[in-house]
Formats: C-alpha cells, structure tokens, sequence
C-alpha cells in the first residue's frame, strides 16, 4: 500500500512541475540549413619553378610578369620581407624592394602604377612607384593585422584573417566598406591571399587545401577549388613547403598561377 501511495505522490509531484511554465524550458533548436556550394574543376596545364627560400604572402600577374612579396619569420634567417619578380626560369625571387626584418611583409596589389603592400602585424602599409620601387608614402589601418590584397579596378580590397574583407579607397586609403565572407552559411575565417577575377575574388584560407570563389555582392563563397593534389605534390617534392598560398591571374590568357610558401613550383592552371 505504501508503494502504491508513494508510486502516486511522485506522479502528483512530476505532473506538477510540467504543467508550471516557469518549471519546464524547452529549447527549440532549429537546423540551420547548409548552402549547397559549387566545386570549380580546373587543370593543371604547366608549371614552373618557384623559389624555395620565398615564404610567399601574395602573389599577382603585371606586366607579363609574376610578382611576388614575401614574410621573414622571426626565428629563420634565410628568408627576407621583400618584393620581386619570379625568374620563371631559374625559380629565383629578383628583388626589387627590401624593407628588411623589422616588418612582416604580406599582401601587394598594383593600381594605377602604385605597388601597396600591407605588414602583417604593424597596422601599416607602404606605397611605391610600379616603375622606379622606390617608396611613395605609407598608410596606416585599423585592422588587427594585414594579410592579403587585391582590386576591382576602383577599390582596393584586403583581408585580414578574419571572415570580413575591407575596401579602401586608393587614394586616401581609409576603408568605404566592409563584405562578410560565408561558406555553406558559415563564417569563412582565415582568408588569407586574394585575387579579383571577373567579378569574383578568389582566396586562400590559411591551412587549408582549397581555394574559395566570393560572390563580391552577397560575401556567399559560390565556388570551391580543391587543391589537395598540389599541396600534396609540393611537400612531396620540397618536405619544408608550407601552406598553400598565392593566387595570380592572366586576364588575356585565362590563366591562373597557383603556388605556397617554399612551394617548389608554381602551377599554371585553366579552369573548365
């Protein structure tokens, strides 16, 4: 009897508690729904040596020429922050501008006969003369840090190891918008070198074997390349490559040029 008495004192008690509102939360979790995102199938078409002391942090085409600029980790002597041409022949890094150890170079762009390059942790830039490399002027940002660059034609656009992509304006270089960058509706973090190619920037995101394609509109990545048999291939070949990162454009030929920090070649590639 007891039992049965005790048995109904609980349901009594138990039946109290899910009737009071204040008693019982019920969290309503709703999916969230994943953007179906498009894979980018290209070939590889050729390729050419790179320089195996370049620890490459932006890569462009200009002039029939592949420019490359470059970081000096503290703790490896062996490499220099500077900005060259690539011998496409020899895999050497002509140096054109050195601004030594001090700062970390990162991302470069040229617009209208300028060369900016962003430093990775100094919140400055510089600005050279595309002719002469000799210094023009330097600018500061508010960005924690500077990572990669490119242009539309009209803005420049750079990115900063977060998901945000800042535009700014080539002549006074202070920022005129910002884009958020989504990838299956999550925040693409860590996007690194940039490439502005018929309306769409392509980019690196550090650590990563792919290559994402941002809608300039929405921030949406509407494309993705898969680079895993290049970064395979290049440590393969060189054991101290390191990430993939460096993405060019020959607007003529419809070529891009694909290559990583120590990387031994860079990768000439057409998508289909």
């Amino acid at each position: 009897m007891r039992k049965i008495i005790s048995i109904f004192i609980l349901f009594i008690f138990l039946h109290s508690c899910s009737s009071d509102p204040k008693k019982v939360e019920v969290e309503t979790i709703i999916p969230k729904t994943e953007e179906l995102v498009a894979t980018i199938n290209y070939d590889v078409i050729g390729k050419f040596p790179h320089d195996l002391t370049a620890f490459t942090e932006g890569l462009l085409f200009h002039n029939n020429q592949l420019f490359e600029s470059t970081g000096a980790p503290a703790d490896q002597e062996q490499y220099k922050t500077m900005i060259g041409i690539l011998d496409t022949l020899k895999g050497k890094l002509d140096p054109k501008i050195n601004i030594g150890r001090d700062f970390f170079g990162e991302g470069i762009v040229i617009f209208n006969d300028k060369i900016y390059q962003l430093t990775y942790k100094n919140q400055v830039g510089y600005v050279y003369n595309a002719t002469t490399y000799k210094q023009i002027s330097k600018f500061s940002y508010s960005n924690k840090e500077g990572w990669g660059m490119t242009t539309d034609g009209i803005n420049l656009i750079m990115s900063d190891g977060t998901n945000i992509l800042t535009y700014l304006d080539p002549n006074t270089l202070k920022p005129t918008k910002t884009l958020n960058v989504t990838n299956a509706g999550y925040a693409e973090d860590n996007i690194n070198e940039l490439e502005y190619i018929d309306g769409f920037i392509y980019a690196n995101i550090w650590m990563k074997n792919y290559i994402i394609k941002i809608d300039t509109k929405t921030g949406k990545t509407v494309g993705v390349m898969d680079c895993s048999h290049i970064t395979d291939e290049a440590h393969r070949l060189n054991p101290e490559s390191d990430v993939l990162n460096g993405i060019a454009y020959d607007p003529a030929t419809k070529r891009m040029f694909i290559t990583g920090k120590m990387f031994p070649n860079v990768y000439v590639i057409k998508l289909r």
